[in-house]
């Protein structure tokens, strides 16, 4: 079978290898000219365990290619596999943009009988009103009669992208029975992984939406627990961990922002499209609103209970939005940024999977905590998982925000810096919070009598 894949990126190139591992001609269609000379040349562009082995097999044994010509690669492909980006717009809306240009590409090569599965994340509805339309228009074929669609959303994660196509249940829905079918026999020949058909492409495209919104809602109750616990001077975590084993409850962990390419973004495809039918998403909308804000808050914290930021050296570990990962979308990292210097902060970073040069690209002053009174620990790479914080202290460093929650706080403390933590109270705070409570209890006491 020839395929195409259309959309190179850190997910579309290991899919299209996973097409071509499982025995079909895969052709990688993307308008990135040196993404499709390194595929064409077999050299894997992107860090990702186990890719740059299978385009090697895959570049030898003659069944990968790439080109950045959609029309003519779909003229020679019975299936055509669509996973481009869908960004917000500045309404924070979904932005159909580049997947509409790319479903006309599609479309002019477009022959009867092929099959066109949407593989990117879309509102609900997204793909029937406005990309079929695409494909209607510029092939004149008529969907569901003279060609089939079908939405199955991507379900992967980056660092472990190949492993989890072939064990992650695929997610399948059809414009109607027909397509519906031919997509789910698509899958379960090329992928491997079991295939969950749910029906319909709306099925399909709110499967994905609700996995998003409940990781960002929960995300956001265990943050907004964590406040809770740094006012009361409760260890969150360790009230976390005894609230789950009761099996009723799973809640998820704190931190000082979520990224990615998914959570913080997606979640908007279904708010929006619910307030235009009438039916806002409150709590929905708010956890959007609770982790966006997590990392202005944790900032606050530091200058109340320690010292106004202006004017004082911040260092923020990690770029990557996820340990040991070379992905940067969304990263809180960027919100500390622009936080720090709304405040007059001087601020600089490091990360071991950036070079200095690729730190500047992302706006940023690459240095060191030699320099630093404030350490703000935004990702929890390995390489930042034992720090000397005897030697911190020794070079100025004042104070430490645990953004993960990695370190040792009473580590932190022995060696003099004044430590804050996600649901962890500072000593500051217990201070504060031993007296209030007091006063509360002497204040509850007087009534009583």
């Amino acid at each position: 079978m020839k395929i195409t894949v259309v959309g190179g990126g850190r997910m579309g190139l290991p899919l299209a290898c996973m097409f071509g591992k499982h025995g079909a001609s895969v052709t990688v269609s993307d308008i990135n000219q040196d993404l499709v000379n390194a595929i064409q040349t077999g050299n894997c562009p992107y860090e990702e365990p186990g890719l740059p082995e299978l385009m090697a097999d895959l570049h030898k044994a003659g069944r990968l290619y790439a080109t950045t010509d959609t029309k003519k690669a779909a003229s020679e492909s019975e299936v055509i596999v669509v996973i481009v980006p869908a960004h917000l717009t500045s309404n924070r809306d979904i932005n159909f943009s580049t997947l509409q240009m790319v479903s006309e590409e599609i479309g002019k090569g477009l022959k009867p009988g092929a099959l066109v599965v949407y593989e990117t994340t879309v509102a609900v509805g997204g793909t029937r009103r406005s990309l079929i339309p695409c494909l209607e228009q510029q092939s004149g074929l008529k969907s569901g009669v003279d060609f089939y669609v079908a939405y199955s959303p991507e379900r992967v994660k980056a660092n472990h992208v190949l492993s989890r196509l072939e064990t992650t249940p695929k997610i399948v829905g059809g414009l109607d029975a027909a397509s519906c079918a031919k997509a789910v026999a698509f899958y379960r020949q090329y992928l491997g992984a079991p295939v969950d058909d749910v029906g319909t492409i709306e099925a399909a495209e709110m499967s994905k939406l609700l996995g998003m919104l409940y990781r960002d809602v929960n995300i956001a109750l265990a943050n907004e627990f964590a406040a809770f616990c740094e006012v009361a001077g409760v260890d969150f975590e360790r009230v976390r961990l005894a609230a789950n084993t009761d099996g009723e409850a799973n809640l998820l962990l704190p931190g000082i922002g979520v990224g990615g390419h998914c959570v913080p973004v997606y979640p908007y495809f279904l708010t929006r499209e619910s307030r235009r039918l009438g039916l806002p998403q409150r709590i929905s909308e708010a956890a959007r609103e609770i982790n966006d804000q997590q990392p202005a808050r944790q900032l606050e914290r530091v200058e109340a209970r320690w010292q106004r930021l202006k004017g004082k050296k911040v260092h923020i570990l990690g770029l990557g939005f996820r340990p040991e990962v070379k992905v940067d979308i969304f990263s809180p990292s960027y919100a500390l940024r622009d936080e720090l210097e709304r405040l007059d902060a001087q601020v600089t970073i490091e990360d071991p999977h950036y070079t200095d040069e690729e730190l500047r690209d992302a706006g940023f002053v690459p240095g060191t905590t030699k320099v630093a009174s404030v350490v703000v620990l935004s990702t929890a790479h390995k390489e930042f998982a034992a720090p000397d914080f005897v030697a911190w202290r020794k070079a100025g460093v004042e104070v430490v925000l645990d953004g993960r929650n990695f370190w040792n706080q009473d580590e932190a403390e022995a060696a003099g810096l004044l430590y804050f933590g996600i649901g962890r109270s500072s000593c500051a705070e217990r201070t504060r919070h031993g007296t209030i409570f007091m006063e509360n209890g002497r204040l509850a006491e007087a009534i009583a009598q």
